[in-house]
């Protein structure tokens, strides 16, 4: 792994930990990860492999991100207070983020520093996955997916505590 995947993973998993102390719920909760993966995705989303069993793998590990992503927004809590809406990661939101995003970096680390390529390429070959860039695809876009849904469930669960906020704003006659 290139210090760049260290640092962009590192920074990924610590998004969860910022989280874990109770925070305003604002813009950059959103962007941070958003862009984080973006940056991912640009830098090593070459392509999607769609020969053989490619978008099988693809699509079993996305789905794998999606189903972590929901979950950890899920078991994050928004609660309003004076006003504004705060965030907090609970325990298992926090473990479900780590090992969705540590489950890449221990594969990558695995595949190269740990003699997991051999396996790994027996396993392809069984398998008909095709290239070495089915696997990139298919931990990015788990990671892209897990980013995505969980942002997103956070988004639309923070739209119901939004009215509970402006709702008895609006009935005192106040502006919001």
């Amino acid at each position: 792994m290139t210090a760049t995947e260290w640092i962009t993973d590192i920074a990924l998993i610590l998004i969860v930990f910022r989280q874990l102390r109770e925070g305003r719920l604002d813009r950059k909760t959103f962007l941070l990860p958003l862009g984080i993966v973006a940056f991912v995705a640009y830098t090593y989303l070459d392509s999607v492999p769609t020969d053989g069993n490619d978008l099988v793998l693809i699509a079993a590990l996305t789905a794998v991100g999606a189903a972590l992503g929901v979950a950890g927004g899920v078991y994050t809590r928004i609660r309003a207070l004076d006003g504004n809406l705060l965030i907090k990661a609970g325990a298992v939101s926090a473990v479900l983020w780590i090992v969705g995003m540590g489950a890449r970096m221990g594969f990558q680390t695995w595949v190269e520093h740990g003699g997991g390529a051999e396996p790994v390429a027996r396993f392809s070959l069984a398998h008909h996955i095709t290239s070495q860039q089915a696997w990139v695809a298919a931990f990015v876009l788990m990671a892209l997916t897990e980013v995505v849904t969980r942002v997103a469930t956070i988004y639309v669960r923070s739209r119901g505590h939004r009215l509970a906020v402006a709702r008895p704003a609006a009935a005192l006659g106040c502006t919001a």
